[in-house]
């Protein structure tokens, strides 16, 4: 092998190296960017459990009906944008016959949410002394 060849087959593995370096960075950022949240509007709630059914149950009707409940949310003003985008992904993913991806990705998105209306169950208070269970 030449001097050439040898310094072409270094560049080359330097501009794979460089390639692979900058998709991993994008990875690393993607991962680490904050779920968009929904906000605290119940209904919004409602509907984002209402559509992780739809996608479990692999039910396209009640899918259809979630997406048109969402963008009516979108429209006014209760669902901000880039969340109905993360839910339009998954309805999409969905529709494309990933059912089961798209209902971790949607399970992913709901635990990303931070706050909203108080849907939790209420902690359990503690039995008295000498109580039977």
């Amino acid at each position: 092998m030449t001097t050439t060849e040898k310094a072409g087959t270094n560049r080359v593995a330097w501009y794979v190296f460089a390639g692979l370096a900058v998709v991993a960075v994008v990875c690393v950022v993607l991962a680490l960017r904050p779920t968009p949240q929904i906000g605290t509007d119940e209904a919004v709630f409602k509907t984002v459990d209402a559509l992780y059914t739809a996608v479990r149950n692999r039910d396209e009707k009640r899918l259809g009906e979630c997406e048109t409940r969402l963008h009516q949310y979108r429209a006014a003003g209760s669902l901000p944008e880039d969340a109905c985008g993360r839910l339009d992904g998954v309805i999409a993913q969905a529709r494309s016959g990933k059912w089961e991806s798209a209902a971790e990705r949607l399970y992913d998105f709901i635990r990303g949410q931070q706050n909203g209306p108080e849907h939790e169950h209420a902690p359990k208070k503690p039995k008295p002394a000498g109580a039977k269970k």
